[in-house]
């Protein structure tokens, strides 16, 4: 894999994380495509999803640092702050965690094999615009985040594990479903990414500390962040915009028509 490889590659998960197309099935096909061989497993998956993370700490800063400020009084004093929505908040998060922990720990090796799947990507692809397009169907959305909600939309969060499930899709799809507010489902879907990317990063690297990474793939490591964390800020805040408006389900089209493109290619092509 080259620079050029890499910047477009980190370009293609930086906006695709956010949207509601898979980052993880375009990264597939991407590689696919401009026939990139990446020899540290999925490392380079793994460090352009930290540079879509470090765009969501930088979109959220203030909400996060209030998150923090809340999380630290509440360490100092339980009781008088375990009513704060910032606290409440910090636990449906955490809540959230469990689907996708439980499933990441016992199903990895499996779920990094079907990573070089393109016709697997094709399908789920297909099934993601299924699931952006029920949107189109969803009632009023006035309810907050609860605890039953927070790991129901874990559960749908753990589904995207599979390439061409789009995390951000089920999850904010889950979320409206379960009547909540919209721009709060789109908050809460983001923030919930936080820890496991964090996470699935910290094992990486210690993985990555003991196999050693040449000059050359180190730099295509460090374009990839840039290219996926300057994308992928952009590309969360026009998602925002386009989810107050209502227009969520629009994105399946998009979904249909690269999973079918997909399917007519590796089957008959």
């Amino acid at each position: 894999m080259d620079v050029l490889q890499s910047f477009l590659l980190g370009i293609i998960q930086g906006l695709t994380e956010f949207l509601p197309i898979s980052s993880s099935g375009h990264l597939v096909l991407g590689k696919q495509i401009l026939g990139v061989e990446v020899e540290s497993g999925i490392t380079f998956e793994v460090v352009v999803h930290f540079g879509t993370l470090c765009s969501i700490l930088i979109y959220y800063r203030k909400m996060l640092g209030d998150l923090i400020v809340s999380g630290l009084q509440f360490l100092k004093a339980p009781v008088e702050k375990k009513n704060d929505p910032n606290v409440k908040m910090i636990g449906f998060i955490l809540i959230s965690m469990i689907p996708a922990m439980a499933i990441g720990f016992t199903l990895e090796e499996q779920i990094e094999s079907i990573f070089s799947s393109p016709l697997l990507v094709s399908v789920m692809l297909i099934v993601t615009g299924l699931i952006l397009f029920s949107t189109r169907f969803v009632g009023e959305t006035i309810k907050d985040v609860s605890v039953v909600r927070s790991f129901l939309i874990g559960i749908a969060q753990s589904f995207a594990m599979i390439p061409g499930i789009s995390r951000s899709g089920s999850t904010i799809s889950a979320a409206l479903w379960l009547g909540v507010k919209r721009e709060e489902a789109a908050n809460f879907s983001f923030l919930m990414l936080i820890p496991v990317i964090a996470g699935a990063m910290l094992l990486k690297v210690s993985e990555l500390l003991e196999a050693g990474l040449s000059e050359a793939a180190f730099i295509n490591l460090v374009v990839g962040f840039f290219a996926a964390f300057i994308s992928g800020y952009f590309a969360l805040k026009y998602l925002i915009l386009i989810l107050k408006k209502k227009g969520f389900h629009y994105f399946s089209y998009y979904c249909w028509l690269v999973g079918a493109v997909g399917l007519t290619y590796y089957l008959w092509v």
